[in-house]
């Protein structure tokens, strides 16, 4: 069984996410209105660091985009495709698992950037820092 100090829990209106350092398969929890889907380590990773990746990418990109302008980026690796929809302030987030048991989520504006800083408060939280590490991937934005 996990100890409190083993076990994150971020959650807020129509979202959720976790980890529980002892979970052997699946540490990790990605959740919205309605669905949940436990993660692998690898996946999690992945997942955290294309979602800051996508948020960073929309912020570089709202200096050039007229106000009513919204875009659509996507990114992928091998275990995750991630998507983003919306204004840069204002946006969805999509993703789809793509490895064995495959599985699809996604969370509509303004929970998505709450996930995103959840992620970015888990990936600083002790214990957790190794989850958002740079994986290889591949980004495009329309």
């Amino acid at each position: 069984m996990a100890t409190r100090a083993e076990r994150v829990i971020q959650e807020g209106r129509g979202w959720r996410l976790g980890w529980d350092a002892s979970g052997p398969d699946y540490p990790a929890l990605v959740a919205g209105e309605g669905w949940a889907l436990e993660l692998t380590a690898a996946e999690f990773k992945d997942f955290c660091h294309l979602a800051q990746q996508l948020a960073d990418a929309l912020q570089t990109m709202a200096q050039t985009l007229m106000e009513q302008e919204q875009l659509t980026c996507e990114l992928e690796t091998q275990y995750i495709w991630l998507e983003a929809t919306g204004f840069p302030d204002r946006y969805a987030l999509r993703f789809i698992l793509q490895t064995g048991r495959r599985g699809e989520g996604q969370w509509g504006a303004p929970s998505s950037q709450e996930v995103v800083a959840a992620i970015a408060a888990l990936a600083l939280a002790p214990r957790h820092d190794q989850l958002c590490l740079d994986p290889g991937s591949v980004m495009s934005c329309k």
